[in-house]
């Protein structure tokens, strides 16, 4: 019996690995968590392609969440403004989702492009603004703009 349950586990083990997310993506910029926190003080859009349990769980305070299977096509069309900065962001170096989001922002024309490699773990751990559901969460984007997340002031 305990050969077989150790058997099983060495067969669904290798499944279940995590795939590490590539440390650049051409065409974007890779940024770490202090990087991120200096873009987010100036009011830079981030974005959450993650699934949305795990955004329920907890992300970047007034993040957009833009699952990078659903609403995250959306930024395809024109009406989105290509010279708008943004941060893209998965949970952590071993979610590749955050490497395709920054791939598909580039390939659709954006210029400025932030890859948050290590995402929400890192801004999670020094502590930053965090949000949590979706209570509370608004997203300021107007157009022509600067976009700003609710509640936060712009620094001049």
């Amino acid at each position: 019996m305990r050969v077989g349950l150790f058997l099983l586990l060495f067969m669904v083990l290798p499944s279940v690995e995590a795939r590490e997310a590539p440390l650049q993506v051409e065409g974007a910029v890779t940024i770490n968590a202090l990087q991120a926190r200096q873009l987010y003080e100036h009011g830079v859009l981030f974005i959450d392609v993650r699934a949305p349990r795990e955004w329920r769980w907890g992300h970047v305070h007034g993040a957009l969440h833009m699952e990078l299977g659903g609403r995250f096509a959306d930024l395809q069309e024109a009406s989105w403004p290509r010279s708008m900065p943004m941060v893209l962001y998965c949970d952590s170096e071993v979610c590749p989702e955050g490497a395709e989001a920054a791939r598909r922002a580039v390939s659709w024309g954006y210029q400025q492009v932030y890859y948050f490699r290590t995402g929400y773990f890192a801004w999670q751990l020094l502590d930053f603004p965090l949000g949590k559901g979706e209570e509370g969460e608004m997203y300021a984007f107007i157009l022509g703009a600067q976009p700003t997340a609710a509640g936060l002031p712009v620094p001049e």
